[in-house]
């Protein structure tokens, strides 16, 4: 470790906090997938380095749309992404090998490992937890450093919500107005 740091602090869990607080990205999500500006308050994203795993943490309006998925808070659910939820990629754009991070208000969740779209390990486990208080939902997720591909150059997060033709995909980086092609729909 640099040597500032060993004078400065007395202990081996001073210096982790100090670097893992430096460490901190946050995010919000201001945009649909095509670039529009969502007309709510946005979904806030906070990552952050710990020993077992990058801790994941969200802070989102809760829109209670569609209703929570059938299964109990707190287990994997497959086809989340049909529900509520806002969703993290961390993609290694070499190999198109990716993990995909799933996160609903109600307690759920979905983790796959996924090379060129096709999941090779899908439901893993994850400690999640999540709680609505009134309008709005947080939710603290680790997810452990094996999870993630090798060399992960690229990210996105997304948040979803609403049902029929009120679904509506919010993207943290959107696609470029000039970008989208006549009649392009949200990637699936």
């Amino acid at each position: 470790s640099p040597s500032f740091l060993k004078s400065t602090f007395t202990t081996n869990q001073e210096k982790r906090q100090v670097l893992t607080e430096r460490l901190e990205l946050e995010y919000r999500i201001t945009n649909t997938w095509n670039s529009m500006v969502v007309m709510h308050t946005p979904v806030s994203l906070r990552f952050k380095p710990a020993v077992q795993g990058l801790v994941m943490e969200v802070w989102a309006p809760f829109f209670n749309d569609p209703p929570a998925p059938p299964a109990p808070p707190g287990q994997a659910f497959n086809k989340l992404w049909e529900y509520e939820v806002v969703e993290s990629f961390f993609l290694n754009s070499r190999t198109k090998q990716y993990l995909e991070v799933e996160l609903c208000p109600h307690g759920q969740h979905l983790v796959l490992l996924l090379s060129d779209r096709d999941a090779f390990m899908k439901e893993l486990d994850l400690q999640f937890e999540a709680n609505i208080i009134g309008d709005h939902w947080i939710g603290t997720a680790l997810i452990p450093w094996d999870y993630f591909p090798p060399s992960v150059d690229k990210m996105n997060s997304y948040a979803i919500h609403g049902s029929g033709t009120e679904r509506t995909y919010e993207a943290l980086y959107p696609i470029p107005p000039e970008d989208i092609e006549l009649g392009q729909e949200p990637d699936l």
